[in-house]
């Protein structure tokens, strides 16, 4: 099993076809992804993460306060 959705997974988490769409509705709730073009990239993880209820973190720079100084 990949570590992303396929598209049809996609489609199916968000009743939308067009990457458009999908883009708007995972934003819409928070799930972290990346639009390619026309293609959405979703981890598999983080619609885990989203369905159980746990936070869901989408960061660009290292988390400072994990190191002990």
């Amino acid at each position: 099993m990949s570590e992303f959705l396929e598209p049809d997974e996609i489609r199916q988490l968000t009743a939308y076809t067009p990457a458009a769409k999908q883009d708007a509705w995972l934003t819409e709730h928070g799930i972290p992804h990346r639009l390619d073009r026309r293609r959405v990239i979703v981890s598999r993880e983080h619609v885990r993460a989203w369905l159980e209820g746990r936070p869901l973190h989408a960061t660009t720079t290292p988390n400072w306060s994990v190191i002990n100084a």
